[in-house]
């Protein structure tokens, strides 16, 4: 599990981490406004509760104990009935529910869909205070994410026009059909592509028929980063008249460097972990 995530929902600190690309919020974190661990064993010994949770296994993990729920269901409303979360997971193979060891940050976390049932059973108000804390939280995480897309976006394209003007004024002979102006432009694009993922845009389809975007939208920062120093230092490189092979050969060897010193770059990693 991810190094955790903290929102504070009527002065309460509650803790989130991810798993599997899914957001889990920290049930023993949400007691502590109305009592301890033992509120979240009832929750869980409620029937209602319990068909909550066994539907939600049901359609969200294949590997889920059906028969096990099943005893367990049948089980629900009678006096001596107990349910706890380790309980729940060792038998159905539950992955709604995760228990956290450790002193500082354990506890029972619950995936967020269970979370806020968690929360309206504690108090309704508590639940919308507690989706309207994660939401901010979610709302700031992507606007980050999106400033930081978005830089490399714009460096990459302010550097391709640089590339593209050097194209035009030093390979592309007078009154050219636009077939093939576009066809020199590709072949160009290609170019970085190849001495940067080791492959052409249409190789990459290939390779890839499913995928919404092309290759240069699947790249990380990284590669945004060097994809955009290439650029510029191809458009030199082609002002100094160097063939295409012996500019492939420059590129790739300053990719591989590049690439080395981004991978091994502290700064780069806190700005992808803010």
């Amino acid at each position: 599990m991810a190094k955790s995530k903290t929102i504070n929902v009527k002065g309460t600190e509650i803790a989130i981490i991810q798993k599997d690309n899914s957001d889990y919020i920290s049930l023993t974190d949400m007691v502590k406004g109305f009592g301890d661990d033992t509120m979240i064993y009832s929750w869980m010994r409620n029937r209602n509760t319990l068909e909550f949770l066994g539907i939600w296994e049901e359609m969200n993990n294949p590997n889920f104990k059906g028969n096990e729920f099943v005893t367990f269901k049948m089980q629900a409303g009678l006096n001596n009935f107990n349910l706890t979360p380790k309980k729940w997971i060792d038998a159905t193979n539950a992955i709604g529910i995760q228990s956290k060891a450790g002193r500082y940050g354990g506890g029972t976390f619950a995936h967020k869909d269970l979370a806020f049932e968690f929360g309206s059973w504690l108090s309704p108000e508590f639940k919308l205070y507690l989706i309207k804390e994660f939401q901010r939280l979610k709302d700031d995480e992507n606007d980050r994410l999106k400033l930081t897309w978005n830089l490399q976006r714009t460096l990459a394209k302010v550097n391709y026009r640089i590339h593209t003007d050097a194209i035009k004024e030093k390979l592309l002979p007078q009154a050219l059909p636009k077939e093939k102006i576009n066809f020199v432009y590709a072949d160009e694009a290609d170019l970085l592509n190849v001495a940067l993922f080791g492959i052409t845009a249409k190789q990459w389809r290939e390779a890839n028929p499913k995928a919404e975007g092309n290759i240069r939208d699947e790249a990380t920062i990284e590669q945004l980063v060097v994809l955009s120093n290439l650029e510029s230092i191809n458009a030199v490189l082609i002002h100094q008249h160097l063939s295409q092979p012996e500019r492939l050969q420059q590129l790739n060897s300053i990719a591989i460097t590049q690439m080395k010193s981004l991978l091994g770059n502290h700064n780069l990693k806190k700005l992808k972990n803010v």
